[in-house]
């Protein structure tokens, strides 16, 4: 069986400097872990750790998604690719004003399945050759 995708590991969102919509700061992200939800907080998801400028932010993605993804595409979510989704969320809630305040973001299914489709696309991406 072919893997659903070729990642680089880590590619884009596992370690990014983002600009705070409201402080305008550069805000520094780096992905730590990725831990299965249902073992420690006895929930219905993966918990993707980040540290944010050395604090640490959860973002949970629900099980259920891998489920309707697979079922919409046929392609399974790796642990790569739940990282890169997970680390696209949290830039654009830090590029939109929602971060830098929470420790834990919890996405719905169809969040999850958003940010997925925005990390598919820029992976299929050609990359910009300088002239």
């Amino acid at each position: 069986m072919e893997p659903a995708f070729a990642i680089v590991s880590l590619a884009v969102f596992g370690d990014f400097t983002v600009t705070d919509r409201w402080t305008k700061k550069q805000v520094h992200c780096i992905y730590q872990a990725l831990i299965v939800a249902i073992a420690t907080r006895h929930a219905d998801a993966v918990d993707i750790k980040f540290l944010v400028d050395g604090k640490t932010v959860w973002v949970a993605l629900p099980h259920p998604a891998w489920v309707e993804y697979k079922k919409r595409t046929g392609k399974s979510i790796t642990d790569s690719l739940a990282v890169e989704i997970a680390g696209h969320y949290l830039q654009t809630a830090l590029q939109s004003g929602e971060g830098l305040g929470c420790e834990m973001y919890s996405l719905t299914i169809e969040e999850t399945l958003t940010h997925l489709d925005a990390v598919v696309s820029a992976m299929q991406e050609p990359a910009s050759v300088p002239e």
